[in-house]
């Protein structure tokens, strides 16, 4: 099973002398932003710290990291999967101290904070396997495998069974075929044969 843990990190230009920090045109240059603050997250100049607090390789940590953000929103969460609940979550937020710590240096620009780090629940639950969604796709793939079977093989049975399969094959006509009688049908036949036998009536003189 593996467990996933998720920090949010919000894009958001500091304003100076006290002006409104929502201006529609800071918006949208800090929602453009984070197209590029996704491909900085998983380079080695960020990996490489993170690498150096937490016990897993930087291509274990670049495989299992996820950035994703809702549309026309300024924050954008950072989402690790591991084994390890306790780990995903040390992770995840080691990548987004690391990640806002870098980010002047690297933009000269500060406006990334840790707007919510992940946090350990008391009874985590994984997020994969999915056994109700295994058991769907398990049942659908069955059943296209069996119909697509048996279709094949009808296909390439070429048994006589019937017939008319034996007129359709010697293209003579059939004048009588052999019925196969069970033991059940020739009790039920005895019965109804001695149902239906006469009795012989008794007379006074």
């Amino acid at each position: 099973p593996k467990y996933q843990a998720t920090a949010q990190i919000l894009v958001n230009q500091s304003s100076e002398n006290n002006q409104s920090i929502y201006q529609n045109n800071q918006i949208d240059a800090n929602i453009k932003l984070i197209n590029t603050y996704s491909d900085i997250i998983k380079t080695p100049r960020i990996l490489d710290d993170v690498v150096k607090n937490v016990d897993v390789s930087e291509s274990d940590i670049k495989n299992s990291l996820s950035v994703s953000n809702g549309e026309q929103s300024q924050v954008f969460n950072v989402t690790v999967e591991n084994t390890d609940p306790a780990l995903a979550v040390k992770i995840v937020n080691e990548v987004a101290d690391v990640f806002t710590q870098q980010v002047p240096k690297l933009m000269d620009i500060n406006n990334v904070t840790v707007l919510s780090p992940a946090e350990l629940p008391d009874h985590p639950s994984p997020v994969s396997p999915n056994p109700t969604l295994n058991m769907a796709i398990a049942f659908v793939v069955g059943l296209m495998v069996s119909v697509g079977l048996a279709f094949l093989l009808e296909f390439l049975d070429n048994t006589i069974k019937t017939e008319d399969d034996i007129e359709k094959l010697l293209e003579l006509p059939v004048l009588g075929a052999i019925v196969d009688i069970d033991e059940q049908d020739v009790r039920k036949a005895k019965r109804n044969a001695v149902r239906q036998k006469p009795r012989s009536g008794s007379f006074e003189a």
